[in-house]
């Protein structure tokens, strides 16, 4: 089957958990022996900056849709594939040769609207959002929930990456039914940075990797480090840059907490990969995500994660086998499910290496391959695509 990936931003020129996913997916396909082409940004691509890129993504996909040998299937991401899904409803009937449009929607945008908020712990605000977060709950937001809507209405298959996310893209999209294949890791080769012999926590550490927004809830984690934890060695590396940044540094020395917190910015793969090997737990204290890819890449590396219990995380971490999960913004359960991870070394052990092998089970692209196939399947030989998400459930479960 010749297959079109239609993807915004790619590895290695940007870091996101989209474009690591669309990788990752085409990886598996090829394995399965589908044909695969990804179309992004660049040479024979679209042209011009990532925030045009769904008008010129255009002229690259007619050129494809208009060639002696058209994709079958074009897979189109997030709101940055309303566009492309037009073209392809549009110009695809007057060449008597559509190709079947899949949309994969990592998160729902009123969701991510609405947690653009303040966080609240113990009745406190210890958080809220910036001049940035503002400007995208009100300009942003609304138009990415309109082009996801319309990107969802124009696809023949609409499928996310964990079951929670499915119901509410069902709900806040109207579209029915979505469904779920999840994110995966483990198809691309990567290498690992080094390790700094002058690197100033040679010790384990808490590690926190991802954009600093205020959903990510890492003033939480804060707050449990200068109040439960205030007394333990333990320390947290803070990976990642964003609108953020700037408050949680000042957030940081406000609670005292200069000489335990670390902000190395933004890092590349390779180098998330190598801050992994000596951390003793990833933490995850958000209050919105999809299926975040850090959480993939920490049981990889037999990593124990300590996550929030929200949207599809509970799908991937199993709470005592794999890692912790907490209620959010719930600095007391975070401190303690730190607290137990770092007074256990060999429990934080066997959550991690119990996690590895999770991985290998259910979050492969092979296995991620298979579940699109079947998808595509069903819808291609007229089968509902119930048939495919009872499938996945079981693929889920096992």
């Amino acid at each position: 089957m010749r297959v079109l990936l239609v993807a915004n931003t790619l590895p290695p020129d940007d870091l996101s958990g989209v474009g690591e996913q669309v990788l990752q997916l085409a990886s598996g396909l090829r394995k399965l022996g589908h044909e695969v082409e990804v179309l992004g940004r660049g040479r024979g691509g679209a042209g011009g900056p990532k925030v045009l890129f769904p008008l010129t993504v255009v002229p690259p996909l007619i050129a494809r849709l208009r060639s002696p040998r058209p994709p079958e299937v074009v897979q189109v991401h997030e709101s940055d594939g309303a566009f492309a899904a037009f073209v392809c409803r549009v110009l695809g009937g007057l060449l008597q040769r559509s190709p079947l449009v899949i949309a994969l929607l990592q998160v729902s945008y009123l969701q991510e609207l609405r947690a653009v908020r303040p966080l609240v712990v113990s009745g406190r605000v210890v958080g809220r959002p910036g001049r940035v977060e503002r400007r995208f709950r009100r300009l942003k937001a609304p138009l990415q929930i309109a082009l996801g809507c319309l990107t969802a209405w124009l696809a023949d298959l609409v499928v996310a990456p964990s079951v929670r996310t499915a119901g509410e893209i069902e709900r806040d999209y109207r579209v029915w039914p979505v469904a779920m294949m999840p994110n995966v890791t483990g198809g691309l080769e990567r290498t690992v940075a080094p390790v700094d012999e002058t690197d100033p926590h040679p010790e384990p550490y808490l590690l926190f990797v991802g954009r600093l927004r205020i959903r990510k809830g890492v003033e939480v984690l804060l707050e449990a480090l200068a109040g439960e934890l205030k007394g333990t060695v333990a320390k947290l590396v803070i990976a990642g840059d964003g609108e953020h940044r700037a408050a949680l540094e000042e957030r940081t020395a406000a609670l005292g907490l200069g000489d335990r917190v670390t902000f190395l910015g933004r890092q590349s793969a390779g180098a998330i990969d190598g801050l992994l090997a000596r951390a003793r737990a990833l933490v995850v204290p958000s209050t919105y995500e999809g299926m975040p890819l850090v959480v993939l890449e920490a049981m990889e590396a037999g990593v124990p994660v300590i996550a929030s219990a929200v949207s599809g995380i509970p799908e991937v971490v199993a709470n005592g086998e794999t890692g912790w999960l907490v209620p959010p913004e719930n600095s007391t359960a975070l401190a303690r499910a730190v607290r137990e991870a770092t007074n256990d070394p060999e429990e934080a052990r066997r959550r991690g290496e119990n996690g590895r092998r999770r991985l290998d089970r259910c979050f492969r692209p092979p296995q991620a391959a298979s579940i699109w196939h079947a998808l595509v399947t069903g819808v291609t030989g007229r089968v509902d695509v119930g048939d495919g998400a009872g499938e996945i459930k079981e693929f889920e479960d096992g």
